[in-house]
């Protein structure tokens, strides 16, 4: 009697952490297939794992090779890797020919992972963003334009294409073990920059958290956005304390200084068409999802952040 074959999921960044954590969840039920543009990732033999780039030619190999049930898109470019022209035509161009492909091949459901910076960085942002604030990032820099782009293309196609269920998944801060973003890189130094008279509230979210809801939202793969957060938040300088970093005042005043001064000081993980973030709070209303999937994360801010701690010891 032959074993019953199960399901082809394809994650797309699969080397990075938060896929590693996807992937281990899912892989007792699925069979995954990886694709990476950086670096091969790598679990063991059994599972098939593609290095080339989804926004160039041989791409539409991989979907003639497997037969995909679903798609879970975690291979956007972040903003700090790349310059802008390249982050757009990856993140843009190339989920363009991902939607694409799934739809010519026959594939069910797709989650797709966004970001919060989508909606912008304003003195006047509400106290709490629901999914259906208007989109303003694009407005502060030209940086996250590609952001914003990639979730009309993903509006577009569940208009479009209703036969596919696309789930659009909007996280806050996405920390921990492995996590190589701007702000894990921020909470990893001994001594991390703020902004002098700047005290923004943060949300944060610890990796596998945000892999747990990948899975859930995966399970029932309705068409719709959905903002990932936790119920609590925390001053960006508490933060920065809680994590056992040495606070770096960067002055906020004329505006051009403190631009001047993350140049000079080379701080990447600073990034200055990031500054408004650290300036303003942009907090998430996560009720949608919380109440939609059943979510609630297992990792509190003194986990997370102890082990930032732990690790200048």
């Amino acid at each position: 009697m032959t074993t019953k074959q199960k399901p082809e999921i394809l994650v797309t960044g699969a080397g990075g952490e938060l896929a590693h954590h996807v992937i281990k969840k899912l892989r007792k039920k699925y069979d995954l297939i990886g694709v990476d543009f950086r670096k091969q990732s790598h679990y063991d033999d059994s599972m098939v794992n593609y290095r080339l780039d989804f926004s160039k030619r041989g791409f539409e190999e991989v979907f003639k090779h497997h037969q995909f049930e679903g798609v879970i898109h975690l291979g956007r470019i972040f903003l700090s890797h790349m310059d802008r022209y390249r982050r757009y035509n990856t993140n843009v161009l190339g989920t363009q020919k991902l939607f694409d492909f799934s739809i010519k091949y026959g594939v069910k459901k797709c989650i797709v992972l966004s970001t919060y910076h989508v909606y912008g960085a304003h003195p006047y942002n509400p106290s709490l963003l629901d999914e259906s604030f208007p989109l303003k990032a694009s407005n502060i820099s030209a940086h996250l334009a590609d952001a914003v782009e990639l979730e009309n293309l993903s509006a577009i196609y569940m208009v479009k294409h209703p036969q596919m269920k696309l789930t659009v998944l909007r996280p806050c801060n996405v920390i921990g073990p492995g996590v190589r973003n701007s702000m894990s890189q921020l909470l990893q130094r001994r001594i991390a920059p703020y902004l002098v008279g700047f005290s923004p509230v943060m949300q944060f979210l610890h990796v596998d958290d945000l892999a747990e809801a990948i899975v859930l939202a995966y399970a029932k793969s309705p068409n719709g956005v959905y903002n990932v957060a936790p119920n609590d938040w925390i001053p960006y300088p508490a933060a920065l304390q809680q994590a056992d970093c040495q606070l770096l005042p960067i002055p906020s005043l004329p505006p051009s200084l403190p631009r001047q001064v993350l140049k000079t000081m080379r701080l990447k993980d600073f990034p200055v068409y990031l500054m408004d973030y650290f300036k303003y709070p942009v907090i998430l209303d996560g009720t949608l999802f919380r109440e939609t999937f059943g979510f609630l994360p297992q990792f509190s801010l003194d986990d997370i952040f102890s082990y930032y701690a732990q690790q200048k010891v």
